[in-house]
């Protein structure tokens, strides 16, 4: 069995005061599961302090980050005894960022493309997706995953009554330019793509949302969101067994996102 975590934690994980009990409660969640691939967004302050080489150390796991050109960092993080064929982050001018991670398998190489979208424009959280469903055109193989925060409503909803309950600065980031329609296209583009939606195929009727947290996230989240996806491949999606949002414990106040978790019945080693 090999399982994969997706995870924006928010900020580097840095509390208001620049302390570490927030990222402290992370690498608690992440030993507590124990991912073999781990998906990470939000990696502020990751590149200094030597802070991405001790959250590894507390994780057990190697870091392979992505710089942002306008946001944040993200990374792909990898459990050994995974063999890393390939590191790539991709290069386009991603609002935040996307790292590409390719690990050796029985069933052939398993690429991880960790990724987070534009929070602001859905018209750039399309073209983003775009390039998310090239990179995954181009993996070698058939399995590839895409773990992201997407900050994209998913299409298959009717999401009227809940974006019309946010503050209308935040009813913006969720809208076409007719100020009317719900904004799916990025991930409508994802599925078109071929992509399968692991929560909803898993957990059909389940709303799954990601954010807030009880403790964290604000009135940009009121009422609820599923914001966080794993997309797969059709042939990685029929190895995933369970998909779940993990909550409780330390996950209501590490971040104002909850994380998601699958187990895939994919031999860990070619």
């Amino acid at each position: 069995m090999l399982t994969v975590m997706t995870w924006n934690i928010r900020t580097g994980g840095r509390d208001a005061d620049g302390g570490t009990g927030r990222l402290d409660a992370v690498a608690r969640v992440v030993e507590a599961h124990r991912p073999d691939l781990l998906a990470l967004q939000e990696l502020r302050g990751f590149d200094r302090d030597d802070h991405a080489r001790r959250f590894a150390s507390a994780i057990g796991m190697r870091l392979y980050p992505a710089r942002s050109l306008f946001g944040q960092p993200v990374a792909v993080a990898v459990r050994p005894p995974l063999r890393v064929l390939t590191v790539a982050p991709l290069r386009r001018p991603f609002h935040h960022a996307a790292q590409r991670v390719t690990v050796a398998t029985s069933a052939g190489p398993l690429t991880v493309l960790a990724a987070h979208l534009d929070p602001y424009s859905g018209t750039r959280r399309l073209v983003e997706a775009g390039w998310l469903a090239a990179a995954v055109r181009r993996a070698p193989g058939e399995l590839a995953l895409l773990a992201a925060d997407l900050n994209t409503l998913a299409p298959d909803t009717d999401h009227t009554a809940r974006v019309a309950g946010l503050p209308t600065a935040y009813q913006r980031r969720h809208l076409r330019r007719d100020g009317r329609t719900v904004e799916t296209r990025a991930t409508a583009r994802l599925a078109a793509a071929g992509l399968v939606d692991l929560y909803a195929a898993r957990n059909p009727g389940d709303p799954g949302q990601t954010v807030p947290t009880t403790a964290g996230g604000g009135p940009e989240f009121a009422g609820g969101m599923r914001l966080d996806y794993l997309h797969a491949t059709a042939s990685l999606a029929r190895l995933a067994t369970t998909v779940t949002v993990l909550r409780g414990g330390d996950t209501e106040w590490a971040s104002d996102h909850y994380p998601l978790h699958t187990t895939l019945t994919l031999p860990l080693h070619p």
